[in-house]
């Protein structure tokens, strides 16, 4: 709407009075100035001279014009921080590492198994049982070699031979009998009775024949293969140093 500047007359200068206009000209004026009088009370009235801006005015509407920017700037950078702060946490979640099974401890990680040592062997006692089958201990004995991986001490003698009564004794010591127990399964085949079987498992495993020196030891793989035969080598002192170091050279 354009605004009327009013001028104020200058001192000393008469206005010149207006020709009355007919009455039909007058009734545009009136409702121009009807509508201007609207105007006026639509915005409030005014006590400042026309043209110049009121200072509190001016002032609350620049204040207002300027916290208008600034809500909408806050408007429009709260969708970009919302989502800044969004894709942040995406960042993050995504790269932070998945935890691992050890890490959550649901699958703890299994301790080493250790083989436990074998059983010892079992040591027979004292002397030379004449009616035990001969050559089932001795398969017996193979097939155990063959699965805890020791070896096999064939020992040939007779209840009444000195010399194997005194192995004997050293066998049942107990470093003796331990080593015996760790690398060795003993047999024991009588072979001073009349047992032609275990005569003939004798000269099996000691081939060379002629007189034998009891006891005979001879140490044989799980294969059955012969390893050493006192028969040939000859015997050990029968003590337990001279045993004990025998079974040490021949163990398994």
């Amino acid at each position: 709407m354009t605004s009327r500047i009013l001028r104020p007359v200058r001192a000393g200068h008469t206005a010149r009075p207006r020709s009355a206009a007919p009455r039909g000209a007058r009734l545009p004026f009136v409702a121009a100035a009807v509508v201007a009088a609207g105007l006026c009370a639509a915005c409030g009235p005014s006590s400042e001279t026309v043209g110049s801006a009121s200072p509190t005015t001016a002032g609350a509407s620049t204040q207002a014009l300027a916290a208008t920017p600034s809500a909408s700037a806050s408007a429009e950078a709260s969708p970009s921080a919302s989502a800044s702060t969004s894709a942040s946490a995406t960042a993050q979640a995504s790269a932070s590492p998945t935890p691992s099974r050890t890490q959550s401890g649901s699958a703890a990680p299994k301790p080493a198994r250790t083989s436990a040592a074998p059983a010892p062997a079992r040591v027979p006692g004292p002397g030379y049982d004449s009616s035990a089958d001969a050559q089932k201990q001795i398969d017996a004995a193979l097939a155990a070699a063959k699965s805890d991986g020791r070896t096999v001490l064939l020992d040939f003698g007779a209840n009444w031979c000195g010399n194997c009564k005194a192995a004997d004794k050293v066998f049942a010591q107990p470093q003796t009998a331990a080593i015996l127990g760790a690398s060795y399964h003993l047999v024991k085949i009588d072979i001073g009775g009349n047992s032609s079987a275990n005569s003939a498992l004798l000269r099996k495993y000691s081939p060379s024949g002629g007189t034998y020196t009891m006891p005979v030891l001879v140490v044989v793989n799980s294969s059955g293969k012969v390893r050493t035969d006192t028969h040939a080598t000859g015997n050990p002192s029968l003590t337990a140093e001279g045993i004990n170091a025998f079974l040490r050279k021949w163990a398994a």
